[in-house]
């Protein structure tokens, strides 16, 4: 198995990237993920990745950031309760059963997005989890979720590389959009 993302191999799931949860996230940090999130989510759109977003319990937590659902965004949001979004039938049901690998970001690293990845390896999916693009109210359990995830198989990794891995070579269609919006 590669280590690399193949665009024409991989799906993105952003995972309970939720108004009221995301008020608890240091900011300045938050607002990193946030940025990264955005141009994972351009980016996707213009590669044609399939997408799918995740929200935890949104009666409680709220739903998406609406930044990250503008109209051009067509991504299905499944609702969860459970923690893993794998247990989740719709979930399951909406993940693209020929793509291998999955890319993952969100929050919290130690809990959805933990569980998640651990359950994806299970089901023989390749998981690259987008560090600069996760985060957790506390950095010592994104640490640590990290190093459990990487021991685990996924592989962590950051949006650029993503990005640049999908596309291949400076000759691809997308090259020169792809390299506005990570400036």
């Amino acid at each position: 198995m590669t280590s690399l993302v193949k665009l024409d191999a991989c799906q993105l799931v952003v995972i309970d990237m939720q108004v009221k949860l995301s008020t608890a996230m240091p900011a300045d940090e938050m607002a990193t993920v946030i940025k990264q999130t955005e141009v994972m989510l351009q980016a996707a759109q213009l590669l044609a990745m399939p997408t799918l977003f995740t929200e935890q319990y949104p009666q409680g937590l709220g739903h998406t950031l609406p930044e990250l659902l503008n109209d051009t965004t067509h991504a299905p949001v499944i609702e969860k309760t459970a923690f893993s979004a794998c247990a989740e039938p719709k979930f399951n049901a909406k993940l693209s059963r020929d793509k291998s690998q999955v890319i993952l970001l969100g929050m919290e690293a130690h809990i959805c997005v933990l569980q998640t990845a651990l359950d994806l390896l299970a089901n023989h999916k390749q998981v690259f989890v987008v560090e600069d693009a996760v985060i957790s109210r506390n950095p010592a359990n994104k640490a640590n979720a990290m190093a459990r995830m990487r021991d685990a198989g996924c592989v962590i990794t950051n949006t650029e590389s993503v990005l640049f891995e999908c596309i291949g070579n400076a000759q691809h269609d997308a090259f020169k959009a792809i390299a506005k919006l990570i400036r």
